[in-house]
């Protein structure tokens, strides 16, 4: 069945991001040391419940500023290559740090050629595509908008490995589905003719962002099984970062980075420290706490967070249709989340 063989890449893919997507989160794929398969299974003490449920709904909330510091980036004119190369460069190193005061380096060498391959394919395409096509659609749609999209790659992952497996899904992941995609409908403007066509391109560039995420998931899938998280993913990111620095020198050169305003630098490095690398390391701590199931349910605070924000920061408004939307592809994903079936009780 489906749902038996999703159940493990599920608690995999919750993991690995978003996001927050990485987790989800969701919508940003997070960096989580621990490796899924030692995260626990079973109910946690209640002070290291309550603890870990802060720390992810903690971690949820700062991935969920992403949009609103790159359209208030947008507003100093700074572009997007110069956005997603100097966030990704200044993240990046501060992994290679932890990973090396956490378990060494030394593992990192012996990975087989193949496993870091797929990990470096897999990050040029997540985090090096997926990352341009989510960005530049920022600069089209509003922040609130693009962040309810990307919540739905979880449904993309199911939907694929149903197609890949050829198996009928179950009806609860059937409901899952169609909530996602008709809250997708709803939330870019499906009712609104005028607000379709506006959203049209941007959601088109966020939805294939998000199928760069559910990707990556999958062939984490396989890898992180052999090499564990940790390195699947530093390889990974490294590779993209590499990708967007000589990208963004191809096309502006360094002198342009000296041209940046002096307002943009401290944004810029909150994009990289406090919402790129401390959220992912506060989400793998919470989940190592509560398991990737219940740490899942909790990251759902995600996209209300950047519909509060963005309300109050940029002064962006939905319309009631488009907060059905929000609702439908919340409800999917948990969804899948609960038909993992129910924690065990010690």
């Amino acid at each position: 069945m489906i749902l038996q063989s999703t159940r493990r890449f599920l608690a995999v893919a919750r993991t690995i991001a978003p996001p927050t997507h990485a987790a989800a989160t969701r919508g940003d794929p997070g960096f989580t040391f621990p490796d899924p398969q030692r995260m626990p299974d079973t109910v946690p003490n209640n002070r290291s419940a309550w603890i870990g449920a802060l720390l992810v709904s903690g971690g949820a909330m700062l991935f969920a500023t992403k949009g609103i510091f790159a359209k208030k980036l947008f507003e100093l004119g700074v572009e997007v290559e110069a956005l997603v190369a100097i966030r990704a460069a200044i993240a990046v190193p501060l992994f290679w740090m932890f990973a090396a005061s956490r378990e060494g380096l030394g593992p990192l060498w012996e990975t087989p050629p193949r496993a870091a391959l797929a990990a470096a394919g897999a990050g040029f395409l997540c985090y090096y595509g997926g990352a341009l096509l989510d960005f530049h659609a920022l600069t089209m749609i509003d922040a609130s908008i693009e962040r309810v999209l990307m919540f739905s790659y979880p449904a993309m992952v199911v939907l694929y490995t149903a197609l890949r497996d050829r198996a009928w899904p179950t009806p609860r992941v059937l409901l899952a589905l169609l909530l996602t995609y008709a809250g997708i409908f709803l939330v870019v403007g499906g009712l609104d003719g005028r607000a379709l066509r506006a959203n049209a391109l941007g959601a088109l560039l966020v939805i294939g962002s998000a199928m760069t995420y559910a990707a990556y998931f999958l062939i984490g899938e396989r890898y992180t099984r052999q090499i564990g998280s940790s390195r699947f993913t530093l390889i990974a990111m490294t590779s993209a970062t590499l990708a967007l620095v000589l990208h963004y020198l191809l096309r502006h050169g360094p002198g342009e980075l000296a041209a940046l305003p002096s307002a943009a630098w401290p944004m810029l490095i909150a994009l990289g420290v406090l919402v790129m690398f401390v959220p992912a390391l506060m989400q793998a701590e919470g989940i190592r706490r509560i398991g990737a199931e219940r740490g899942a349910v909790v990251s759902t605070a995600g996209p209300p967070m950047t519909i509060a924000l963005a309300w109050l920061v940029l002064d962006e408004r939905m319309s009631p249709w488009q907060f059905a939307g929000v609702a439908a592809i919340v409800a999917g994903i948990l969804v899948l989340d609960l038909s993992r079936g129910k924690p065990q009780r010690p």
